[in-house]
């Protein structure tokens, strides 16, 4: 993409109106780092000077918005002052973010910039460090805003109101109230809480509403799989994280939760198609190739495997051309069907709609359905061969064949991705190629196999 093109034009313009302050409208950081990603592709050098030139309160947004492998030229380039600014202007969850971004390309760096951060926020950093990425903890922030049960109202909201002009708290939506050794009792929304008597204390107003207002919460060493169920299940905008103890540690917010689903969508679908994510955001288009020539050599493999299995069938092909013209079909149609059952199996799997209770029927409904189809387009095909060849002996193979494939593939579809599951591996991740290598061994064997018996 060259200087005069008028991409390049749009993100210049777009990012010389942001550094000067000229939008009227409040810009995001995702929007920033869309024009950078066009910059950085033409001009390095302009891409890394537009970054030195962003507030450092905006800087550490956008860099998170960014992809990981930008993280390399920007610590390179970027001073260590700058970024330390960037990283005490967001929330704990993302500055433990980017700093594990920053070490993984230079440790030393990423140790001097922890240095440079105020005590209290380096331990908040260090703590959620230690989490596995799959613990809630990973993924909380540990800025909330906690109120004492026996703690008057009105001084509550005075100390919020502080906690806001000092910068202190952002994107509060609940008070967390505590109870004796800083237990978490009650959340109560900014939206109930202005409906409170301020001169009483929370003790005085909760009295027999304690159902009503009590905190639904999650240990800090629970699957974050759990969390994403609970803010699918009940609508939440944030829900309140807890050590042992039931002692407060931080919070989880929706748009932490978003992110987690985005990615793992992301990442289903590249697996399925069996490319690697992380490739697939390289600029370098060498890495990105590298990545998906493992499975189209893997599929080299299985195709050579299907047509081993036609070379067993000459005799019966060389004789009867029509089953040259009708054996695509009866691959092509049990690819899709498996396909079907596939990314269903493998979607539910994923949103945890199956589990030990439900997979028998789940296996169940896709051979259903599987079975079904197979008859519907069993005589569909059958009745077109027969019209097309005058045969009636084709038509039956193929129809045969036909219902044979497209029930095999259901199976095999659902199969799959349920035992990879159980063996620990990702659903997504091979599933296509066993799906893919299936119906086309079965398809054509059934069909050859049927029309050597039929028609020899």
């Amino acid at each position: 993409m060259p200087k005069n093109s008028k991409e390049y034009k749009e993100a210049k313009e777009f990012l010389e109106l942001f550094l000067e302050e000229k939008f009227e409208k409040e810009i995001s950081a995702s929007e920033v780092a869309k024009y950078l990603k066009t910059i950085k592709q033409i001009d390095e050098d302009e891409f890394i000077e537009i970054l030195k030139k962003i507030p450092d309160e905006f800087l550490g947004d956008v860099v998170l918005e960014l992809p990981e492998h930008y993280i390399k030229p920007i610590i390179e380039h970027i001073s260590c002052e700058k970024l330390t600014h960037a990283i005490e202007d967001l929330e704990s969850d993302d500055a433990t973010d980017l700093i594990q971004e920053i070490e993984e390309v230079d440790e030393e760096k990423a140790k001097e910039i922890i240095s440079n951060l105020d005590k209290e926020y380096q331990e908040d950093i260090k703590k959620l460090k230690q989490y596995d990425e799959n613990q809630a903890g990973a993924y909380m922030q540990t800025e909330v805003f906690t109120a004492y049960h026996n703690e008057k109202i009105a001084d509550a909201i005075e100390r919020l109101k502080k906690l806001k002009r000092e910068g202190e708290l952002e994107n509060i939506h609940q008070v967390y109230v505590l109870g004796k050794l800083d237990r978490l009792m009650y959340a109560i929304s900014l939206e109930d809480l202005i409906t409170f008597d301020f001169e009483r204390t929370f003790a005085q107003e909760l009295e027999g509403k304690e159902e009503e207002y009590k905190a639904r919460f999650v240990h800090d060493d629970e699957e974050i799989d759990k969390v994403v169920e609970l803010f699918e299940d009940y609508d939440l905008s944030s829900l309140p994280i807890v050590d042992y103890h039931g002692k407060i540690l931080g919070r989880i917010t929706a748009d932490d939760i978003h992110d987690i689903i985005q990615e793992r969508a992301t990442e289903q679908i590249y697996n399925l198609a069996g490319v690697d994510d992380e490739a697939e955001h390289e600029d370098n288009l060498i890495e990105a190739g590298k990545s998906r020539v493992v499975w189209l050599f893997v599929n080299l493999l299985t195709a050579i495997l299907a047509s081993v299995v036609i070379g067993m069938f000459e005799g019966v092909l060389s004789s009867y051309v029509a089953l040259a013209v009708l054996m695509p079909i009866v691959a092509s149609m049990g690819g899709n069907a498996g396909t079907q059952s596939l990314t269903i199996m493998v979607r539910q799997l994923a949103i945890g709609e199956i589990d030990r209770q439900n997979v028998k029927s789940a296996i169940k409904k896709e051979v259903i359905i599987s079975l079904v189809n197979g008859l519907i387009f069993a005589i569909t095909i059958g009745v077109i061969a027969y019209v097309w060849f005058g045969d009636t002996k084709i038509g039956f193979v193929i129809a045969a064949s036909m219902l044979i494939n497209l029930l095999c593939a259901g199976l095999v579809g659902a199969l799959v991705p349920l035992g990879l599951k159980r063996f620990g591996v990702d659903p997504a991740v091979g599933s296509t190629v066993i799906l893919t290598t299936a119906t086309d061994v079965i398809g054509f064997l059934s069909f050859l196999g049927l029309a050597s018996l039929v028609l020899m």
